[in-house]
């Protein structure tokens, strides 16, 4: 037995969580150590009372490890673990960061750097719904990856807006990977994972429950930069996802909604206690410049040596050529010179500004950075 299939082992004992886990490595060294560990030694571990021990020493008897290794072979999917270089570095950051991930697609260590999760009520507004997918899609298309929790609702449009926009996103399950929940989403979780990844801690034929649901939330908000949360009563399990992202140190953005709607209630919440306020992706974007780094902007007079070539996509080479020289350029211009629809020109520009091809002044004027 392996490192790897030692901790899918250890993953199925009921009642065995991460922090266990940890403290168990620490003392024998290596995961196969600890299946292999006694009554008695399992005892001189901190932390580990007689249940535990007992769980892990007799573990053959209720684990079936060579028929979950099958499962996971037969679908086609992979356990990732923390001495991996593909799963996400956040996520290692946080107290209690998974055993193993269980993935299906492919997790990548430098887009998934760039993550901001986007969450909400199950039960939403159409108002939500296209708040949700507009920000997903603007994230996704300036190269973050969107994550989310494949619920119904707000998540569900948060990755639908990724994918139009051809970008990343991540689908993190509070069930096993093959049990398909809600049974709608099948069709989309296979589009996320062809174009990023849905992934799990769970083992296979687990059902979700309202304390895996919020085991799943963790990992959202652990493997992410920032939280947003779209729209949420003041008894969300979006909220469970902020909260966590707050522990970790994280962003938490809240956007606002009608003050009669009971369902923007916990967003207005979110925002009496310091989250900040989110209008649109350049709210969100404004905290993370770091992402783009000062190299994607022409040089200045005082500066020597040659940056990196900027590729830009038709649409934002047309906008480019539409906001002229030093001039101020109101965007119904843009729109008129570059012959392009309103909506394509905001992402366009939104992408130009964190390029640091151009700015936007007061009145939604911009202009070409120098």
């Amino acid at each position: 037995m392996d490192s790897r299939e030692a901790l899918v082992a250890l993953n199925l004992i009921e009642g065995i969580g991460p922090v266990r886990v940890r403290q168990l490595l620490e003392h024998f060294g290596e995961p196969a150590a600890v299946l292999r560990a006694s009554r008695e030694q399992l005892l001189r571990v901190r932390g580990i009372g007689e249940d535990t021990a007992a769980a892990i020493s007799n573990w053959e008897k209720t684990v079936d490890l060579a028929a979950e290794l099958k499962r996971i072979a037969e679908f086609g999917c992979r356990v990732v673990t923390q001495a991996d270089p593909e799963y996400p570095a956040l996520l290692r950051e946080i107290y209690d960061p998974p055993i193993v991930l269980y993935v299906k697609g492919d997790l990548s260590a430098e887009k998934d750097r760039n993550s901001v999760a986007i969450v909400g009520s199950r039960q939403t507004t159409h108002y939500g719904v296209e708040v949700a997918r507009k920000l997903a899609f603007q994230l996704a298309y300036v190269g973050v990856t969107v994550v989310s929790g494949g619920a119904r609702g707000i998540d569900t449009a948060a990755h639908q807006g990724a994918l139009t926009a051809k970008g990343r996103t991540v689908c993190v399950l509070g069930t096993g990977l093959n049990v398909v929940f809600p049974p709608e989403n099948r069709e989309l979780f296979e589009r996320i994972a062809a174009n990023g990844a849905v992934l799990t801690q769970f083992p296979f034929n687990r059902n979700g429950d309202k304390q895996s649901f919020a085991i799943r939330n963790r990992i959202i908000a652990g493997m992410t930069l920032g939280t947003v949360v779209v729209e949420a009563d003041l008894h969300s399990g979006a909220l469970i996802t902020a909260n966590f992202a707050t522990e970790y140190g994280r962003q938490v953005f809240a956007v606002p909604g009608r003050i009669d709607s009971p369902r923007s209630k916990g967003c207005h919440d979110l925002i009496k206690k310091g989250a900040k306020l989110c209008e649109g992706a350049e709210d969100i974007l404004s905290e993370f410049e770091y992402l783009f780094p000062a190299s994607n902007r022409p040089p200045s007079a005082a500066e020597t040596g040659v940056l990196p070539a900027l590729e830009l996509s038709p649409n934002e080479q047309k906008v480019l050529d539409a906001v002229r020289g030093d001039e101020e350029t109101s965007i119904d211009e843009v729109i008129r010179h570059s012959g392009l629809p309103a909506s394509a020109v905001s992402v366009a520009l939104l992408s130009l500004e964190m390029k640091r091809l151009v700015r936007q002044l007061p009145g939604k004027l911009f202009v070409r950075n120098r």
